[in-house]
């Protein structure tokens, strides 16, 4: 199975069963909301999520590799366990640069959406 194919079968199955045999030791994460340093570090970040929120889908638009940089389009969904249920949704990319040894050494997200836009759709009223 190719690098490519196992990214595509972490994205069905976010959060749960990810490989992170693929990323590098010191791996670097980044995204609107966290950046840090570690695979240890990323590992609690996926399973944050997968304790926190309810019904996560995380949807893949495109997945592509030039060299040593893949770049993904996606669509993450989630609900938020407050009372009124909101779901989420954040609509991004992500850049995975790839080390000497092939392992992912650099993950950075870019959200279409502000942190603000996130945190509105809490409240705006629409449960989707």
């Amino acid at each position: 199975m190719t690098l490519l194919d196992r990214l595509k079968q972490d994205y069905q199955t976010f959060p749960q069963n990810q490989s992170y045999e693929l990323y590098a030791a010191d791996v670097y994460f980044q995204d609107p909301m966290t950046q840090f340093r570690g695979i240890d570090r990323y590992r609690q970040m996926v399973g944050f999520i997968a304790t926190w929120f309810k019904n996560i889908q995380l949807d893949l638009h495109d997945i592509r590799q030039t060299e040593k940089l893949i770049t993904t389009r996606w669509t993450l969904s989630w609900n938020t366990p407050l009372p009124w249920n909101p779901r989420i949704s954040i609509s991004g990319r992500s850049e995975l640069l790839l080390d000497a040894d092939g392992l992912i050494c650099s993950h950075i997200d870019y959200w279409d959406c502000s942190r603000w836009d996130v945190f509105k759709q809490h409240f705006s009223g629409k449960t989707r």
